[in-house]
């Protein structure tokens, strides 16, 4: 009993030691077998064990399979450096700078190889607050194993014999439901403040608690996120927001309070019901979508998520007598301008952020030609999807939506009878009158017509 006792406070899950000998677990336990496997993951592992190295499947991959999910990607462990990688494995190159690692194409399959990292010491370079800032020594599995994040994410599949080597009781804590951090918190977080970001997106995704040693410093330590480098915050919040329970994952962010900063054009909108519904409605489409198997945009993601703040700056700008579309168009730099600071996206989601954007006062517009020149637009169907969206949360009228979904449906002469019935273009700018005075009036017809309302006048 006392021993008992005693393993089970030295072995405390969330807490592990750095263990350099792992727990080896059959295959008759964990029921991982290789046919499970991506062909990409299997051949690599065969090609690098053939050679005399040794090369495992971990992280994500083994977790998602003992979880019963399908692994979105394959990534490899071994003992062999970048550069003997690249000379086993054809097709194969070698990226990173801070972190290099080895991508490896098997036909159309892309496999991450990573080198067993060594433990971070006193020579490692950090910045003011902590954050490594390069990473490129090279240890032993156990050392690798003590570098990762969280314990389910420090799990070696060995193909060749189907075993799990688990260093930090990781198996166990997924059995239980529970996110541990491996080491200390507070210094894995200066390490790297990303991994605060990452429990909260994972612990929403597989349904995890965090435990309590793992959340209590993220409140204090969020203001560390300032430090991470645009691009690289872009890469984890995509990742966050494209997961499949994005909405999940917004809430855990601001019950951990790390949704200021991140995304801090959102601080204002989810405090405000119609923005929040927005919000909210998007990210819930989102995720059906990726459940459904079916394919997402970013752009349309990312033009939800700051809609409303460029419609606040549109608005005081039409207020102080800014013209409509120019108005617009100054909105939407500010606001991505902004974002920038925080968040580097990239260009090419910036060019389809700004198109949804500009698309939307077009859909008021139902006269003469231009609903036409709009069907024809090649991002018609995104900004479309965003219109419902926002007749779906209330911001816009329905009658609008149901009239472009009526249009889209009919055939020509259905199409004819709408844009006939269709209320005047709200942003239509009046004719302008001549200059020069009044125009004089042809004889006949028209000129009787003249008298005749001149006659009526004077009456």
């Amino acid at each position: 009993m006392i021993r008992r006792f005693v393993k089970k406070l030295f072995h405390k899950p969330g807490r592990p030691t750095h263990r350099t000998e792992p727990e080896i677990i059959p295959v008759k336990k964990h029921g991982i077998t290789r046919d499970m496997l991506s062909r990409g993951a299997e051949k690599v592992c065969e090609d690098l064990e053939r050679a005399g190295y040794q090369a495992f499947v971990v992280g994500g991959a083994v977790r998602d399979l003992l979880l019963g999910r399908d692994p979105k990607d394959f990534d490899i462990a071994t003992n062999a450096t970048p550069e003997q990688v690249k000379r086993v494995c054809r097709r194969s190159r070698i990226i990173g700078r801070r972190f290099q690692i080895v991508h490896v194409m098997v036909g159309p399959e892309l496999i991450e190889v990573t080198t067993f990292r060594a433990l971070h010491d006193d020579d490692t370079a950090t910045d003011a607050h902590g954050r490594v800032l390069r990473d490129n020594t090279f240890g032993s599995q156990s050392d690798d194993a003590a570098r990762r994040d969280f314990t389910v994410n420090a799990l070696y599949y060995d193909p060749y014999d189907e075993t799990i080597h688990d260093y930090h009781h990781g198996y166990a804590d997924l059995k239980a439901g529970q996110l541990c951090m491996i080491g200390d918190p507070d210094v894995r977080y200066r390490e790297d403040p990303v991994r605060m970001l990452r429990a909260v997106r994972l612990g929403a995704k597989l349904g995890l608690e965090i435990d309590a040693a793992t959340r209590k410093p993220i409140r204090g330590m969020a203001p560390l996120l300032d430090n991470v480098p645009p691009a690289r915050l872009f890469d984890e919040m995509l990742k966050l927001l494209t997961c499949g329970d994005a909405l999940a994952c917004l809430k855990r962010l601001r019950a951990e309070g790390l949704h200021h900063g991140v995304l801090p054009l959102l601080d204002v909108i989810l405090e405000q019901p119609l923005g929040e519904r927005f919000v909210e409605q998007a990210l819930t489409n989102t995720d059906q979508r990726i459940r459904a198997g079916k394919s997402i945009s970013p752009g349309f993601l990312f033009a939800a998520l700051l809609w409303h703040e460029v419609l606040a700056n549109w608005n005081q700008r039409k207020a102080r007598g800014e013209i409509n579309i120019p108005a617009l168009f100054a909105a939407m730099s500010d606001v991505l301008d902004r974002q920038a600071e925080k968040l580097a996206i990239t260009k090419r989601l910036v060019g389809d952020i700004k198109e949804i954007w500009s698309l939307q006062p077009r859909f008021e517009q139902r006269s003469g030609k231009r609903p036409y020149a709009l069907l024809g637009h090649p991002r018609f169907r995104a900004g479309y999807d965003f219109m419902l969206l926002r007749a779906q949360s209330g911001e816009t009228d329905n009658e609008l939506a149901d009239w472009w979904t009526a249009f889209i449906e009919g055939d020509h002469n259905d199409q004819e009878t709408l844009i006939a019935s269709a209320p005047r273009d709200a942003a239509s700018p009046a004719k302008k009158r001549r200059r020069g005075g009044t125009r004089r009036r042809r004889s006949g017809a028209s000129g009787e017509r003249s008298t005749a309302s001149a006659d009526h006048s004077a009456e």
